[in-house]
């Protein structure tokens, strides 16, 4: 139960996703998601077996994105850790990502190249928060500069249409910056 904003009772689970871009060359970003999974508490599995508190999932997705055509021209998967050694069998799982256009349209693509039983639901949590990421890290790169955006800015506000509420078509931001 939430009360005045703040939960009541206690914490015992945390799922924390960070995601960091980072310049690679005057072409590329290097964009980064981490997934980290705690269990706060001692918790038994379901053959009863007793486990202590402590990270059950830390993930790992790196994408090298070409800013002039935002396509995903490598990818890499770390697991530094995971409940099961079976995990392991979706290290490279996201392989088929490798190519993509980060566009409109892509969660769904991707769920459906790597997403159920081809995959991971850790991984594939991480790699759709990852696709927004991108686009915020080519308008930050981008913005340090005087000149501006440059010529993809367009196909990054495209990406934004009907995101949300204020970005939906015909909204205001899309009228302010898409004329």
């Amino acid at each position: 139960m939430v009360l005045f904003g703040k939960s009541k009772g206690k914490r015992i689970h945390t799922r924390t996703i960070e995601l960091n871009t980072y310049e690679y060359d005057d072409q590329r970003l290097v964009i980064e998601g981490s997934l980290t999974e705690k269990r706060l508490y001692e918790y038994h599995l379901a053959t009863g077996e007793k486990k202590p508190a402590g990270i059950i999932h830390h993930m790992i997705i790196r994408w090298l994105v070409n800013m002039s055509t935002f396509i995903i021209e490598d990818i890499e998967v770390e697991m530094p850790a995971i409940p099961h050694k079976e995990c392991l069998e979706t290290i490279t799982s996201l392989a088929p990502i490798k190519g993509m256009r980060i566009a409109g349209g892509f969660t769904l693509k991707a769920k459906e190249l790597v997403g159920g039983v081809r995959g991971c639901s850790h991984l594939m949590a991480l790699l759709i928060s990852m696709a927004p990421a991108a686009v915020q890290g080519y308008a930050t790169y981008h913005s340090q500069k005087p000149a501006g955006f440059g010529p993809l800015m367009t196909e990054v506000l495209q990406f934004l249409v009907n995101s949300c509420r204020p970005w939906r078509e015909g909204g205001p931001l899309i009228k302010k910056y898409m004329k």
